[in-house]
């Protein structure tokens, strides 16, 4: 059965789980595509679409990438013999020179470092991970007064459509 690649959460998409909120609360300035060590139970859990990455971040320690705060509900019938922990922390499997460059930038004041989406790369799930500063009050507002005018534009385009 072939995988369509394609924009966007729905059927036939690639994408597991998307962190929306980070696109809005902050700069993205650089990003980075990560592999994840996961269990067995976990990977199931990310084909049934049970992951969230809200209030998730990447830390850096002893040369090692980890994720932390993101949640992946177990099964019911895929984690019966071990004890499924949600939010544990997983390992993100990144080069050395990507690992040194993600921790110098983040003891930097006011960078840090979040995930972005969660996505099947093939049969390996991926995490694509950015470097990002925080936006100010005026840039979120700046940021939905956008996306307003951009929803508002596709409803006038959609009505001189159909008349």
């Amino acid at each position: 059965m072939a995988n369509k690649k394609g924009k966007g959460k729905g059927p036939g998409s690639n994408v597991i789980a998307l962190n929306k909120k980070a696109r809005f609360e902050y700069h993205i300035e650089e990003s980075f595509e990560a592999g994840l060590v996961l269990a067995g139970w976990e990977v199931k859990s990310l084909r049934a679409g049970k992951a969230q990455l809200t209030d998730t971040y990447i830390l850096v320690k002893n040369g090692e990438a980890w994720l932390l705060g993101s949640h992946i509900l177990p099964l019911n019938t895929a984690s019966t013999h071990e004890v499924a922990d949600p939010t544990r922390t997983r390992k993100l499997l990144l080069h050395k020179k990507e690992i040194a460059k993600i921790f110098s930038r983040t003891q930097d004041k006011g960078h840090t470092c979040v995930p972005l989406k969660l996505y099947w790369k093939g049969n390996r799930v991926k995490c694509e991970l950015a470097l990002v500063t925080g936006k100010k009050l005026h840039d979120k507002r700046a940021t939905e007064k956008d996306r307003d005018w951009q929803r508002q534009k596709g409803r006038i385009m959609r009505e001189q459509n159909r008349g």
